[in-house]
């Protein structure tokens, strides 16, 4: 069951679930958050989520730890329904986890788990949760810029862009040909390219709610390439995160946190927008600018979806 905070949540309180908030730009979030409702951190580890949760508390604020692992679609139900019951008012959701794997795993299904983690477990979270959501709550996925096989940023990355064939396809882990000689590359491009997609179509399907997407920049100092050997890793958060105020492009996870709080907390009714590292609107690749692949991209996810029994 989930662990309520110290102070009892009270009547019509708003609330605001996140999911991947034990470090980096979603443990950042969910400080923020706190000081605008209680938070409900949504995570794999029991003992890193009461810790943050313990962190909220000490700020007299409130929260709410539900343990879920995204790449579990049994978890994911399991999470939503200790949500529901939680009776909270929820006026914010924010899809912020995410793995980038150097070598690819499959999850208990058999599907590739950067995109089980980045795209189908979130994809299930949010339509579980949108009959619970009032209107005009706002729901935000994190994409990233690796999608756009144009960006040029990404391209000197390594990245070429989402590589999407069909959902079905990408859960096993195929990808369109001719892209990234990255490891992980392609997996995360589309998974990220899955996301947007995804606001895309629902902003048109729900317009009583707000969906929007969060290019949270270039940040080094977060946990996405865990599975990274350890050189690269202390490279990555000791030593890259100081570069960062001096180079086009890059963040860091507490200005992220900042940006993702203001596009969740927004009382604007915008929807359908793809907002960039400063908040500001930006063009995501042709692809999710396209309705037909944005509602192929829902549609066959939800199929594959409805392929797993309840």
């Amino acid at each position: 069951m989930p662990r309520i905070g110290f102070m009892d949540n009270p009547t019509g309180r708003k609330a605001y679930v996140i999911t991947g908030p034990t470090s980096g730009i979603g443990r950042c979030t969910a400080l923020e958050l706190a000081r605008h409702g209680t938070v409900v951190l949504v995570g794999r580890d029991r003992e890193k989520l009461d810790g943050v949760q313990k962190t909220i508390e000490r700020m007299g604020r409130h929260a709410v730890s539900v343990v879920c692992d995204l790449s579990d679609l049994a978890s994911v139900r399991r999470a939503v329904a200790e949500i529901v019951a939680l009776d909270l008012t929820i006026v914010g959701l924010l899809n912020n986890a995410g793995i980038l794997q150097m070598r690819a795993t499959k999850n208990a299904l058999g599907w590739d788990m950067t995109f089980a983690t980045n795209h189908l477990g979130p994809f299930a979270l949010t339509e579980a949760l949108v009959p619970h959501l009032p209107d005009g709550a706002n729901v935000v996925f994190v994409g990233s810029g690796t999608e756009d096989p144009e960006r040029e940023a990404a391209v000197a990355a390594g990245f070429r862009g989402g590589r999407y064939l069909s959902a079905e396809a990408s859960a096993r882990g195929d990808w369109k040909p001719g892209g990234s000689a990255l490891p992980g590359g392609d997996a995360y491009a589309t998974s990220k390219q899955c996301n947007i997609a995804t606001v895309m179509a629902f902003a048109r399907e729900t317009p009583r709610l707000r969906f929007n997407a969060f290019e949270p920049g270039f940040n080094p100092g977060t946990r996405l390439g865990r599975d990274a050997n350890i050189f690269l890793r202390i490279v990555a958060t000791s030593i890259l995160p100081m570069l960062a105020p001096f180079m086009k492009y890059w963040s860091n996870p507490k200005r992220a946190a900042r940006v993702a709080t203001e596009i969740l907390i927004n009382a604007s009714g915008q929807t359908g927008i793809y907002y960039d590292d400063g908040g500001h609107p930006m063009l995501g690749s042709t692809f999710v600018r396209d309705a037909e692949f944005t509602d192929r991209v829902v549609a066959e996810t939800r199929a594959l979806l409805a392929t797993i029994p309840i």
